[in-house]
């Protein structure tokens, strides 16, 4: 690839009915999604529920069973077509970084610009280690530089020859929980910078929540849902979604009108038609934000355990039902662990699944 023929233009990834597996064994069936030209999207999902081997399968490392691959409209992969790793013009980033120890940061970033005369290769470098605060680190060697930094040279060199997409396989994972808060959104804005797509597979819903235009969230080798941060938090599709996502209880409730239900926080009018029949019996998801604490009500919890957060306290609260469920308080409100305490319920988005 020569730079002139490279492109700044990012490329859209279509995945229909994709069915990969291994020793006629499927480990992710009958998936499909769209990935517009300069999103970043996001394949969450426990340990062991398919998303690296559906990520390998778009780099070309796995071919399909059944189903179809395209990026920028030009299918890479059916069960009878797999365009070879190296022709896809897709990049890289592993979980063991794997740069090139006897090579410089400059030689690392450069090799796969090997076709790119020395003058653009160059230039390509320099560029990038700016864009990544990195520059001036050339001449500099691999085992010199801190984990946060590796990490930067290594998404450099997948993002140096210009690729259509980047794949992104659990890259933060051996950093520590401040520095990968701090990398994150750095890499973010330089895959925005670079107008490049892109796809971040990870376990971590902070850091999915950090990166992504949209999440895919995923279990046993199926995409349960996709959508913003948004919508799979507060309108999660399916039970594992609601439970996967952040914290929250289950309550037995009755619905009591179109957007009104009836559980132990008493009635709540929400602001979703829910779509469930007048008293049907459902389990209504309840999360921390959705019960403040609030000195000023008559409606009492009890304290069962608590944890202090920095800028908040998280308590677990026993309801007169018996039933616990997580409160909000700030910080500023240290309560005892037996205490009974006033709530306020703050539960718009009314997120229901049959009892």
């Amino acid at each position: 690839m020569t730079q002139q023929s490279s492109s700044n233009m990012a490329s859209d990834l279509t995945l229909s009915n994709v069915t990969v597996g291994y020793d006629g064994q499927q480990v992710v069936a009958q998936t499909s999604f769209h990935l517009a030209a300069g999103e970043i999207g996001c394949l969450l999902g426990p340990s062991g529920c398919g998303k690296s081997t559906l990520l390998r399968a778009i780099a070309g490392f796995e071919p399909l069973m059944s189903g179809q691959i395209e990026v920028a409209g030009q299918v890479i992969s059916t069960a009878e077509i797999n365009v070879p790793p190296e022709r896809r013009q897709i990049g890289m980033v592993f979980q063991d970084i794997a740069l090139f120890p006897h090579l410089t940061v400059g030689e690392n970033i450069a090799f796969g610009l090997t076709s790119w005369s020395k003058s653009q290769a160059l230039e390509r470098v320099d560029e990038l280690l700016a864009l990544v605060g990195l520059a001036g680190f050339q001449s500099r060697y691999p085992h010199s530089l801190s984990g946060g930094q590796q990490q930067r040279v290594a998404l450099a060199r997948a993002m140096a020859p210009k690729p259509k997409l980047l794949l992104l396989d659990e890259p933060f994972s051996g950093l520590d929980a401040k520095l990968r808060e701090e990398l994150v959104p750095d890499i973010r804005s330089i895959l925005l910078h670079e107008e490049m797509s892109a796809i971040l597979v990870t376990h971590d819903q902070m850091e999915a929540f950090a990166m992504a235009d949209q999440v895919s969230v995923m279990s046993d080798g199926e995409i349960h849902q996709t959508g913003t941060c948004y919508e799979i938090y507060h309108r999660p599709a399916t039970r594992f979604v609601a439970s996967f996502i952040g914290h929250g209880d289950f309550l037995p409730a009755t619905v009591c009108g179109p957007n009104c239900v009836h559980s132990d926080l008493g009635r709540i009018q929400g602001n979703l038609h829910h779509g469930f029949a007048d008293q049907a019996e459902v389990d209504l998801l309840v999360r921390p934000d959705d019960i403040l604490h609030d000195d000023d009500s008559e409606f009492v919890g009890v304290i069962v355990s608590k944890w202090f957060r920095g800028s908040h306290f998280l308590y677990r609260v026993s309801l007169a039902s018996g039933k616990v469920v997580y409160c909000f308080a700030s910080s500023h409100h240290d309560h005892s662990v037996g205490q009974a305490i006033g709530l306020t319920i703050h539960l718009d988005h009314l997120v229901m699944f049959n009892r």
